[in-house]
């Protein structure tokens, strides 16, 4: 459109020129016209260089332009890569602090038991003539052993050696929230193993262990696991939350607990993960000591759990002092055995005292269909048992590590907890 124009004024200069010549008499039409011609042509020339040099310019104009850009584009990427770098470095940093914890609490771990071999050996050898002269007074005809042809002694040394070469397998339950029966915890549960791989279950060691003072040992392996298990689990999913039992024994033991909460000190980072579970036994039994370690676990963050209920004639304000946040009541006590728990209230109307309080009720030992609709009509939100998924071994390598994300499959079977 310009250079239409620019055109156009050149010819009437041009035309004008001749014009010029020809009135003047300077020149004939011919020569006059000659004459126009020549000065357009020569005005497209000149107009022609003026436009070229703009051209140029514009040209010049956009090659700095991308020059420019250019250098922002480096400048650009030079930042995106120390950005990388920056990130790559944090990244390894942290995989490496991380390794580093689980080396450090390995070596933790393998100190620990190298102390406790010794403290094992002692008890061990200083509990058998005492528990087998008891068993000789209580039990006036031999009882069936747990394990085929284990007698109290030899369950002792079986356990004994059990710590001490670390065969204790740690197993995990789900515990679902009603009615959608999604996964919200994990309890950690703890199996002990022969040397010909027969398994010991809890009710088979523990009073076995226990007077022989051998359950401190039992709970700090259980503990090392968790805290290894749920630094693990949290990468799946941060909302899964983990129950992890301590013996009364344990609670109070004056060697043992306190590097318990020294060593939970240092990973409070877990605590929204981390449920400690004590059976009520152990709770009512407590005393001064024991208390004010359940206050000091529950500073930290941690949350606190009873089992084992045999009687809901509580005081629910002060457990929820100590800390606690859940109790565990049977689902058979809920259905049937409320008035044999010497309960205040109807199971009905347990959740909403519990809730007034800021307890969780969760219902355990749930085996059946008919009893998930009870505990419905009762409002209860949370529920454990083989009816949601048995106990499933956790090995050192994490390969068999649930997936958490998988929906809970019901599970049919009849078998004693």
């Amino acid at each position: 459109m310009v250079q239409a124009l620019l055109a156009a004024i050149y010819l009437m200069i041009s035309a004008s020129m001749a014009l010029g010549l020809t009135i003047l008499g300077l020149a004939d039409v011919p020569i006059a016209a000659m004459v126009g011609a020549i000065g357009f042509l020569g005005l497209l020339q000149i107009g022609a260089v003026f436009a070229r040099r703009k051209d140029s310019r514009r040209t010049r104009h956009e090659i700095s332009q991308l020059k420019r850009h250019a250098v922002e584009l480096g400048r650009a990427l030079e930042t995106a890569q120390a950005r990388i770098e920056e990130v790559s470095s944090s990244v390894d940093a942290k995989t490496q602090a991380q390794s580093k914890h689980i080396v450090s609490e390995l070596k933790v771990l393998e100190s620990l038991m190298r102390d406790f071999a010794t403290r094992i050996a002692h008890k061990a050898k200083a509990a058998q003539p005492a528990a087998a002269e008891t068993a000789g007074r209580t039990t006036p005809a031999p009882q069936a052993t747990p394990i085929a042809g284990f007698g109290h002694s030899d369950l002792l040394e079986t356990i004994r050696a059990s710590l001490e070469e670390n065969r204790v397998d740690l197993y995990l339950q789900p515990i679902v929230s009603l009615p959608q029966r999604k996964l919200r915890f994990y309890e950690a549960l703890t199996r002990l193993r022969a040397e010909d791989g027969s398994v010991i279950m809890p009710s088979q060691y523990i009073k076995v262990a226990a007077p022989a003072g051998l359950m401190s040992v039992v709970d700090n392996l259980l503990l090392f696991r968790c805290v290894q298990v749920m630094r693990r689990l949290i990468q799946k999913n941060r909302d899964i939350g983990l129950f992890c039992n301590i013996s009364g024994d344990t609670l109070a033991d004056a060697e043992f607990f306190p590097q318990f909460l020294e060593y939970m000190h240092h990973n409070r980072d877990l605590a929204p993960q981390i449920v400690f579970e004590f059976g009520q036994d152990t709770v009512l039994k407590a005393g001064a000591a024991g208390e004010e370690n359940l206050r000091y676990l529950s500073s930290l963050g941690f949350g606190l759990s009873m089992d084992h209920v045999e009687t809901l004639d509580l005081d629910f304000a002060k457990l929820k002092g100590l800390g606690f946040s859940h109790i565990k009541v049977r689902a058979g006590t809920l259905t049937s055995g409320m008035e044999g728990a010497h309960a205040a209230v109807a199971a009905e109307d347990l959740k909403q005292l519990l809730e007034r309080h800021g307890l969780d009720l969760i219902a355990e030992r749930v085996e059946e269909e008919r009893t998930v609709v009870q505990l419905l009509d009762y409002g209860v939100d949370f529920a454990q048992g083989f009816l949601f998924g048995e106990p499933r071994a956790v090995r050192d390598d994490a390969k068999t590590l649930p997936d958490t994300t998988a929906p809970v499959i019901p599970f049919r079977r009849a078998a004693n907890h």
